[in-house]
């Protein structure tokens, strides 16, 4: 683990926001993460606390689960109670590349969400 402090949470914390929050009818909802990000009530983010550490889990299409945490297991790792789905965890303690990052949260966004709203998505 490395030396983080509150500021580097809030700022991964913001940063997690604007990235969930830019997608079309994205919100914001306490409940199983801290927080839960959702389209249409169903979560495709959530910041969750393991072993004292942030993360982010999100959905990830099949087989990328497997690769993101065979080539970099000091920064990815399958969940509890959601890995078997597919999710997969990334630390927000160590070096997160923000932009590989916003390209799996965008994944489980569009798994998650309806097909208007991915078309929405599409034609930005």
């Amino acid at each position: 683990m490395t030396g983080r402090n509150e500021r580097d949470d809030t700022r991964a914390l913001t940063q997690l926001r604007a990235t969930c929050l830019a997608f079309p009818e994205a919100s914001e909802q306490g409940g199983v993460g801290n927080p839960t990000f959702k389209v249409r009530d169903k979560i495709f983010a959530m910041r969750h606390q393991v072993g004292g550490r942030m993360s982010v889990w999100c959905k990830a299409p099949p087989g990328a689960q497997g690769a993101l945490v065979h080539t970099r297991p000091e920064l990815f790792f399958v969940p509890p109670y959601v890995g078997h789905h597919g999710w997969v965890g990334a630390w927000l303690d160590d070096q997160l590349d923000w932009d590989q990052m916003a390209e799996l949260i965008e994944e489980s966004y569009r798994m998650t969400a309806p097909k208007r709203l991915v078309a929405q998505l599409d034609q930005r």
